[in-house]
């Protein structure tokens, strides 16, 4: 009976203490505390001309010429934010995607060390055959590890 009572103490005991350490390692490493709600949806900047705090920090920022020549190679610069993201172990950028409409055409991997800033240049060709109109939209999105997927676009001519 003894060393039922005892190992029934001792399995209680490192159950609680692991629970305990859990939640001291939480609140060291990810101090700030998580929106639940944005991680619901996809972010966009409510309006992009006057952005909000966090969308200034969070919604991806592309850099393009509006017409470019169909076939020809140019360049798509993708920024995290107006006021660029920071990176660190507590706080970073997973990763930046650049899409063609709907479709993935680049994707670049962050690690959340701190020594790459969230700015991203891609160089990308459109075919004729990819925008039989005209026209195509460069879609930018970027995952934060605490507030969410965010997402921009750009609408360009392909002449």
């Amino acid at each position: 009976m003894e060393r039922r009572m005892f190992l029934r103490t001792a399995v209680v005991g490192s159950v609680a203490s692991g629970i305990a350490g859990t939640a001291a390692a939480a609140e060291k490493y990810f101090p700030v505390k998580v929106d639940q709600t944005l991680f619901e949806n996809i972010n966009r900047a409510k309006d992009p001309a006057n952005k909000a705090g966090l969308e200034k920090s969070h919604a991806p920022v592309l850099t393009a010429s509006s017409s470019i020549e169909a076939g020809k190679s140019f360049t798509v610069e993708v920024a995290v934010g107006e006021n660029l993201h920071p990176m660190g172990p507590a706080h970073w950028i997973e990763f930046i995607e650049l899409r063609l409409g709907n479709q993935p055409i680049a994707r670049a991997d962050l690690q959340p060390a701190g020594y790459l800033a969230p700015k991203i240049t891609f160089n990308v060709v459109i075919p004729k055959e990819a925008a039989p109109e005209g026209k195509a939209t460069l879609v930018a999105r970027q995952n934060c590890n605490l507030h969410g997927l965010w997402e921009a676009s750009i609408n360009v001519t392909v002449s």
